[in-house]
């Protein structure tokens, strides 16, 4: 059947209305960020601002040391999606592409991982991490990446499943180790579900909280999702400071999704295939 151009106006004015739906808080987030305090606490409310002091941004960062909590977040984010990339793609590689004993039991036993809840390992993990001496440091929250995740091992070995074994056996013919194999025929094959599990992580480790509240007590340690909350708790009534710098926390995972948004639905699609 085909489209009118009614229809596409009908459509499209139906999505900018959505889009705008969803829109509406950052929207009102960033102006909010931008007014005096006599306009933020006006009434009626006013929606645009006579003057936009975009200072209070400036402001905002500097009454912490936000450049610190962002390079802490910005070296949590980096190793902990180059460690779930490295990790899961190896293991699964292995599970989807190799016959060895207790592959199914193996398999099975790391998804049972995935039922057991992060609350029930927390203290567990506290205490070898202070036993190796980490507390206080990054590295409870960077380590444990490069061991790999239930979850996207799952989803990289359902992908890789779906491709035929006859692209490695002639690689094989051709002169190419397992190595070779990896490297130059599965990694650029993976590339749309490898998007989807670096956006997904970048996602939770940049909005963690909880794991940095629990190993980290040095401010100069902080992560900006740290940093914000304790930045929350000083300008509790100050609305402006709070708005400037929860949108500034926000703005590379956005950045990172607007990017990345064609691999992410292909990463899906070829993993539920």
């Amino acid at each position: 059947m085909k489209i009118t151009r009614k229809h596409k106006i009908i459509v499209y004015s139906i999505l900018v209305l959505f889009s705008l739906y969803f829109l509406f808080p950052f929207i009102w987030a960033f102006i909010t960020a931008i007014k005096s305090e006599t306009e933020v606490f006006s009434f009626p409310p006013k929606f645009v601002p006579d003057v936009p002091l975009f200072s209070n941004f400036i402001d905002a960062w500097n009454s912490q040391p936000f450049g610190t909590y962002f390079k802490n977040s910005m070296i949590v984010t980096v190793l902990t999606t180059i460690g779930q990339l490295i990790s899961c793609s190896l293991v699964a590689y292995g599970f989807a592409r190799y016959d060895f004993k207790y592959k199914n039991i193996l398999f099975i036993l790391l998804l049972s991982t995935m039922m057991i809840p992060w609350d029930v390992t927390m203290i567990p993990l506290y205490m070898e991490f202070n036993m190796f001496g980490w507390i206080n440091t990054l590295k409870p929250l960077i380590v444990p990446a490069f061991f790999g995740s239930a979850y996207n091992i799952f989803l990289l070995r359902q992908f890789l499943m779906n491709i035929p074994k006859d692209l490695e056996n002639a690689a094989r013919i051709d002169g190419a180790n397992e190595f070779q194999i990896f490297y130059k025929i599965f990694l650029p094959i993976m590339k749309a579900p490898l998007t989807l599990i670096a956006v997904l992580n970048i996602i939770l480790v940049w909005n963690d909280y909880l794991g940095p509240l629990i190993y980290l007590n040095d401010q100069s340690k902080y992560t900006m999702a740290l940093g914000l909350a304790s930045f929350q708790g000083v300008h509790e009534l100050q609305i402006i400071p709070i708005m400037a710098m929860t949108l500034v926390m926000i703005i590379p995972p956005v950045i990172v999704f607007a990017f990345a948004q064609k691999y992410i639905v292909e990463g899906i699609s070829g993993s539920i295939k």
